[in-house]
C-alpha cells in the first residue's frame, strides 16, 4: 500500500482543525473537573485530549475504512489496539494532545501528533503545534519539513555532529528503572547541556530542526515516539534502542536514543549507559 502525499496534507489539516476547534478554546480555561488522573499525578487526561482524539479518529474512519486506529486515549481503554500496529495494512497512531501536563498548567508547550504505518513501518507523520499553528511533516524517503500556517515550507535538518561534551540534549530519565536512573543522572554532567520539556512533540521538532543535538527516552508508547522518530530520521538523524537495535512503532520497551549520526549515537550511548 502506498500512502500518498495528498493524504498527508489531509492529515495535517485534520490535526490543525482539531487543535483549533477542540484544544485552543480550552487552553488556560481548564477547571478542576476538566482534568483527571490516569496512572499517576503526572499522567493526566483532559476534556481537550478526549475531544481532539474523537474528532481526529472520526474523520479518519470516514476516509480510511478498514484501517486500524490507535489513539492514546482509546488504547488506554483497549490496550489490545497496540497489537494491531505490527500487522495492519494501514494504521494511524494518534496523540491528540502531547504535553497534557503543560497544557493543564497553562504552559503553551504542547502538540498534536500522528504517525501512519503500513505493515508496521512508519511511512508518514505530522506533528502540529496548536499555539504557532504550524506543522512538521515527514514522509519515508521524502525528507522532513515545517509548514507555517501561511503555507510556507522550510526543510528540516538535524544539527551537525559535535563531541558529547558539546551536545545539547533532551534527556528523559523519569521512567528509567533503578539503579539505571540514578546511574544515567550521575552521568549527565558529561553532556554540554541537558533539558526536558515534558512534551515529545516539541522535543522531536527541536531535534529535527537542529536546535538540540540528541534525544534520550526510555518509555516508548507509540503515540509519543513513532511520529517523532520518522521526522528525526528524515531530517538526517540516526536513532536506535539502548542496545543499538532499530526502532519500530510496535516497540514499547528498549529505550531510544536519537542523534545526528551513528558516531554521535554510539558516543552518547557510551557516555550515558556504559
Amino acid at each position: 500500500m502506498v500512502y500518498a502525499s495528498t493524504e498527508l496534507e489531509f492529515l495535517g489539516a485534520l490535526l490543525a482543525a482539531a487543535a483549533r476547534e477542540e484544544i485552543m478554546p480550552r487552553f488556560a480555561r481548564l477547571s478542576a473537573v476538566d482534568r483527571r488522573q490516569k496512572t499517576s499525578a503526572f499522567d493526566i487526561v483532559t476534556d481537550a485530549d478526549e475531544a481532539a482524539e474523537a474528532a481526529i479518529l472520526s474523520a479518519l474512519r470516514a476516509r480510511h475504512a478498514g484501517a486500524s486506529f490507535i489513539g492514546e486515549e482509546s488504547a488506554g481503554r483497549d490496550p489490545s489496539l497496540l497489537a494491531t500496529i505490527a500487522t495492519a495494512d494501514l494504521a494511524f497512531i494518534i496523540d491528540p494532545l502531547d504535553g497534557t501536563k503543560n497544557f493543564a498548567s497553562g504552559l503553551p508547550l504542547f502538540g498534536v501528533m500522528a504517525a501512519v504505518t503500513v505493515a508496521g513501518e512508519v511511512v508518514a507523520v505530522a506533528i502540529h503545534d496548536p499555539v504557532r499553528a504550524d506543522t512538521a511533516f515527514a514522509m519515508k524517503g521524502g525528507g522532513a519539513w515545517m509548514e507555517s500556517a501561511a503555507g510556507e515550507r522550510t526543510v528540516l535538518q538535524v544539527a551537525p555532529p559535535v563531541p558529547v561534551g558539546q551536545m545539547e540534549c533532551v534527556v528523559g530519565t523519569n521512567f528509567l528503572p533503578e539503579p539505571l536512573r540514578t546511574e544515567v543522572n550521575s552521568r549527565l554532567s558529561r553532556l554540554g547541556m541537558s533539558t526536558w520539556l515534558r512534551c515529545a512533540a516539541h522535543e522531536y521538532r527541536l531535534a529535527a530542526a537542529g536546535h538540540v543535538h540528541a534525544l534520550f527516552y526510555n518509555r516508548l508508547m507509540p503515540w509519543d515516539h513513532a511520529a517523532g522518530w520518522l521526522l528525526h530520521r528524515e531530517a538526517g538523524g540516526y536513532a536506535g534502542h539502548f542496545d543499538g537495535s532499530g526502532y519500530l512503532a510496535s516497540h514499547t520497551t528498549g529505550g531510544l536514543v536519537c542523534a545526528s549520526d551513528q558516531r554521535s549515537f554510539d558516543a552518547l550511548r557510551a557516555a550515558l549507559l556504559a
